[in-house]
């Protein structure tokens, strides 16, 4: 058995080739760039009017207050002229600068009657409300990054750019696989004995936040059907993520049938808790997942390895995060505790707050928590406002 430092080392040398691909860029959400991105011109492109109000020549305010409108400047329309400096053109938010002024007064600050605009404050500047064009970047700078993520924002980005197209990372083609003949259909009535599939969907979902597409299917607790289900699953799908089925139960029938379809098992056993049965391998370019079946478990694994992985594949880095503990934890086993915690801000600082579970297979207060903290392999009592790693479930990136 191994440390957790030493699954992700593992985990980090064992990545998945990934092809490049050229995509519309409004399908390019949660997949990342395959190369950096650029202006195509300055932006702002043009000195933009920040505020409605009035365009005119901050010089004149030393000697007017009252200026006649010669019209309006709308946002998207040609540029006006303003063709006296005692006048004044009004002016619309994102509107280009009419040619002959310089500054911009809110309509809060200006009464207007008859065509004639009137100045309460001459305490006003050139480019006053104006973002000058380029202020932001100029043609040709290098707006994102090879390895950015595309999140909503993002897109945005790309879309003022006019990348129609976009160069991205192509996401692994993944297969979520529930194990156990106890599981029945979730609109099924389960039987004493019986409970309702539930993992394969919360894992469905975590990839879905990674914009991954999973598919998803039930294996049964038989040698023989899992084998011949697996074989043709490696041949489809990339990756295989299995929940349940791996530790050492006389029906967790999947380390041998991996090692019978000539997967390499690099990973089988960490020292932590929950998840200790963790089991990782790899066939070529397939890769296998295994998960232990209890709900937090499952999850945890996920977060704690899949995705770190995955980032380490489409060459991303991972982001790192801590939290204050908010209460005393005793801990005396000697692996590393991922505590079921939720977070919360006071002042400013991300508090963890431990949420009270009766282990791994308690699927109801795990729906409280939203992340979990990485407590040490050190059998330990953790204190009030120690800080520590903690790993969010519910946060749409890596």
């Amino acid at each position: 058995m191994i440390s957790v430092d030493e699954a992700k080392e593992i985990l980090s040398k064992n990545p998945i080739a990934l092809a490049d691909t050229s995509l519309p860029f409004q399908q390019s959400l949660y997949h990342t760039l395959a190369s950096d991105v650029f202006a195509d011109r300055d932006a702002p492109p043009f000195h933009r009017v920040t505020m409605d109000g009035i365009a005119i020549r901050a010089a004149s305010l030393k000697s007017n207050k009252r200026y006649h409108i010669e019209g309006i400047q709308a946002a998207g329309q040609p540029q006006l002229s303003l063709s006296d400096a005692h006048h004044c053109l009004e002016v619309m938010t994102g509107a280009i600068l009419p040619k002959n002024t310089d500054c911009v007064i809110p309509y809060e600050k200006i009464h207007l009657l008859d065509g004639v605009a009137e100045v309460d404050d001459t305490g006003y500047s050139p480019f006053h409300n104006v973002h000058l064009k380029g202020t932001d970047a100029k043609k040709g700078d290098r707006i994102l990054q090879k390895g950015t993520w595309i999140h909503p924002g993002k897109l945005s980005v790309l879309a003022s750019l006019g990348k129609a197209q976009v160069e991205v990372r192509q996401l692994p083609k993944v297969l979520v696989c529930a194990t156990g003949d106890e599981l029945v259909p979730v609109a099924q009535q389960p039987l004493p004995h019986q409970i309702r599939s539930s993992n394969v969907f919360m894992l469905e979902a975590a990839l879905k936040s990674l914009g991954i597409k999973g598919q998803t299917a039930h294996l049964t607790d038989h040698r023989e059907k899992l084998k011949t289900e697996i074989e043709k699953a490696l041949e489809t799908y990339e990756v295989l993520l299995f929940s349940g089925a791996v530790s050492k139960g006389k029906f967790d029938f999947l380390p041998e049938v991996f090692r019978q379809l000539g997967v390499e098992i690099l990973i089988h056993g960490v020292r932590q808790k929950p998840g200790k049965p963790f089991l990782f391998g790899r066939k070529g370019n397939r890769f296998v997942f295994g998960f232990p079946g209890n709900p937090a478990s499952t999850l945890v694994c996920f977060h704690a390895f899949f995705k770190a992985w995955l980032g380490t594949s489409l060459q991303r880095e991972t982001e790192s995060s801590s939290a204050i503990l908010s209460d005393e934890v005793l801990f005396n086993r000697p692996v590393t505790y991922h505590l079921l915690v939720k977070t919360v801000l006071r002042e400013g600082k991300v508090w963890a707050v431990p949420v009270k579970n009766s282990g791994s297979g308690d699927w109801v207060h795990l729906s409280e928590a939203d992340a979990f903290l990485s407590l040490p392999a050190v059998p330990s009592v953790f204190k009030k406002n120690d800080v520590f790693p903690i790993t969010y479930f519910h946060k749409d990136s890596f």
